[in-house]
Formats: structure tokens, C-alpha cells, sequence
């Protein structure tokens, strides 16, 4: 396997192998630490610019610059993601509980659809559907959530210290990403067989959709789902900050989003004759929170990605079926590196240019056109 034409061995192959090994090995050492170190680059990415902004104003001080960077992402990200998620997860459990005690459950909300309109019982005795049955049924499905919120609850409960070494990890990793950020990368460049053009769109390619995931999605979801949740709040829904959540998190869905929590509330009042509050929620729904995505995706996210919307919805899902939490982002960006690489193999090996080399060559003409008609 080793030897050459000669018998003798093969340096060069022999070496090749041992590497491939220690690679292998050390990502398998690495394995568990997966997420952290995901989340630590994902905070270097994030907040780059302004450690490159302090690294301007004070270029003698790599080690200040990272740290405060490192702090000023702690108070924006860390803390209120931990404080959100824990009362998020509190606000679960008490209205999974207080559904499974009948104070609230999916029985109420039967009847109360059921007697303000007569046409559903007509029509669910013409199915062979008995009220009682559906009511028992819905009763049992909330027993059931109820179950699984207690015991996850009880699991998150169990791993806190887990959750804080690993929040701990991330940012120790992150600021040393921070501070050694672009030698990081030129370590990496060096190493990658590809020429320079294409190590520098891949990296490129990386950050951008690092960027446009998480700056662009997040702050998205998070708008859409604080105003859906001040709306809740308004109207008297319960548990209006953990509705909101769930708004912020459909809020990943292209073309549907939050509407997919709010829309189906909104129809329920109607229907249980609470007009204001129903054709109230459904406007401030379809026009202002329905209208941030239009608005801010733009700003935030621009063409960074330059994928189609079905393609982030299927990356994103298929991901976070994986990866869990993790695949919010490595699914986009899986699919993103996908298409840039084909895109680098077509352009590498095929004499029809894509479409952003025609796109360069069309900007190219028009400027030699508008140069040579003002000369």
C-alpha cells in the first residue's frame, strides 16, 4: 500500500496517511465540544467589527480590544438569551400544567367555538366525530405536552452546570478567535490545497452567511416576535412572552412566519365573537408584524446568502433535525457551501460561465460603455 514502483516506501503517501489519521482523530476529540465551539465562532464573526473597530483606536492592545469585545457580547447575547430562555421555559410549564388541571384546557376552547358556532356540532355529528370524544382527546394530548415540558424542565434543571461549562468554553474559544482572528484564518489558508481566489470565497462565503443567519434571522425573529407578543399581551392572551418565542422561532419559516402562531388566535376570537380583538390582532399581524420581514431582511441580510428561500427553509429544518439547536446555523451554511462549491467547480471546469461571471462581464461592458461615451 505504502511501497512505490520501486518497493520501496513511499514517503510521501505513508506521510499523507498519518495525517489523515491525526485529523480524524483529533475532530473525533473535538466531537464533543462541537456546539461551543460553533457558538464561539459565531460570536468572533458576529462581533468582528467591533473588535476591528477597538483594534483601530487602540492597535497596541489585541488582548483589551478581544476582551471587551468578549464583554460587550455578553451583555448583548449571553445574558438575555439565558434570562429569555428561562422564563420561557418556567411560563411552559405553567401553562402546559395549568391546561392539564382543566383551568385552561382545549376543552374550554371546544365549547366555546362549539356554542358560537352551532354549524361545527352539526357538522361534527355528520363525520360520527363525538363532542365528548374530541374534548377527551384534546384533554389527553395535554396531558401528554404536559409530561414532556415536566420532564424537560427536570432535564434542563439537571445539566445547568453542563450548560454554564459549555457557555464558559464558548467564550473563552471565542476570544481567542477574537483576538487571533485573521491569523487563524491565513493558518487556515495556508493549508487548504486550493489557490487564493478560492480559499478567499469560501471564507467569504462562511462569514456572509454566518452574518445573515444569525444578525439577519435572529434580530428578525426577535422583532416580529416582541411585537406579537406585546399584541398578546394587550388583548389578555396568556402567556404572551412564551407565545411570543414561538413567533420569534416560525419567524425562521419564509413566507409564512409568525403568522403561523398569531393567525390561527386571531381566527378563534372572530369566531368566539371577540371582533375587536380578532380583526385588531389579524391587522396588526398581516401589516406591521407581517411587514418587519419585507422591511428589515433587506437591511439586515441584503443578498448575502444568495439562496432561495426554499433552500433556507429545507437547510434550516434538515438541519435543526440533525443538529438540534446547532443546525439553525450549519444547515444554511452546509447548503451555502454546497452551491458556492459547485459553483466553483463549474466555473473551474466548464467553458459556459455562471451566472455571476456573466453578471461581472455585463457590470464590466456597461462601465466601459459609460466611460467611453463621457470621454
Amino acid at each position: 500500500m505504502f511501497q512505490s514502483s520501486d518497493g520501496q516506501i513511499d514517503q510521501k503517501k505513508l506521510f499523507l496517511w498519518i495525517l489523515l489519521f491525526a485529523t480524524a482523530a483529533f475532530g473525533w476529540i473535538l466531537l464533543p465540544f462541537a456546539g461551543p465551539l460553533l457558538w464561539s465562532c459565531v460570536l468572533a464573526v458576529l462581533f468582528s467589527p467591533v473588535n476591528y473597530w477597538l483594534l483601530r483606536r487602540f492597535p497596541n492592545s489585541p488582548n483589551l480590544a478581544a476582551l471587551a469585545t468578549l464583554i460587550l457580547s455578553i451583555l448583548v447575547v449571553v445574558i438575555p438569551v439565558i434570562m429569555i430562555t428561562t422564563s420561557v421555559v418556567n411560563h411552559a410549564v405553567s401553562l402546559v400544567q395549568s391546561m392539564e388541571n382543566n383551568e385552561g384546557g382545549f376543552g374550554v376552547y371546544i365549547d366555546k367555538i362549539t356554542e358560537a358556532v352551532p354549524i361545527v356540532s352539526s357538522k361534527l355529528e355528520s363525520w360520527n366525530i363525538d363532542i365528548e370524544t374530541l374534548r377527551g382527546e384534546a384533554q389527553k394530548f395535554v396531558t401528554n405536552a404536559a409530561n414532556v415540558v415536566t420532564k424537560r424542565s427536570l432535564t434542563i434543571g439537571q445539566n445547568t452546570m453542563a450548560f454554564f461549562l459549555a457557555t464558559a468554553m464558548m467564550l473563552y474559544v471565542a476570544f481567542f478567535m477574537l483576538r487571533d482572528g485573521k491569523q487563524m484564518i491565513e493558518s487556515f489558508k495556508a493549508t487548504f490545497p486550493l489557490d487564493d481566489a478560492h480559499e478567499t470565497q469560501l471564507f467569504t462565503k462562511f462569514s456572509e452567511v454566518i452574518r445573515a443567519t444569525v444578525k439577519g434571522n435572529v434580530v428578525i425573529g426577535v422583532v416580529q416576535g416582541t411585537l406579537g407578543g406585546i399584541a398578546f399581551w394587550v388583548i389578555g392572551i396568556d402567556a404572551a412572552l412564551l407565545w411570543g418565542t414561538m413567533m420569534a422561532i416560525a419567524a425562521l419559516i419564509p413566507a409564512v412566519g409568525a403568522a403561523l402562531i398569531w393567525a390561527p388566535v386571531a381566527i378563534y376570537l372572530c369566531v368566539v365573537g371577540d371582533l375587536t380583538a380578532g380583526i385588531g390582532l389579524a391587522l396588526f399581524g398581516g401589516v406591521v408584524i407581517g411587514l418587519m420581514d419585507n422591511i428589515l431582511r433587506p437591511i439586515l441580510v441584503g443578498r448575502d446568502t444568495k439562496l432561495p428561500d426554499y433552500i433556507v427553509l429545507l437547510s434550516t429544518l434538515g438541519g435543526l433535525a440533525l443538529f438540534g439547536i446547532h443546525g439553525f446555523v450549519v444547515g444554511p451554511l452546509i447548503a451555502a457551501l454546497f452551491f458556492t462549491l459547485w459553483s466553483m467547480f463549474v466555473s473551474e471546469f466548464s467553458d459556459t460561465p455562471t451566472v455571476h461571471e456573466v453578471e461581472d462581464t455585463e457590470t464590466e461592458s456597461q462601465e466601459t460603455t459609460t466611460k467611453n461615451s463621457s470621454d
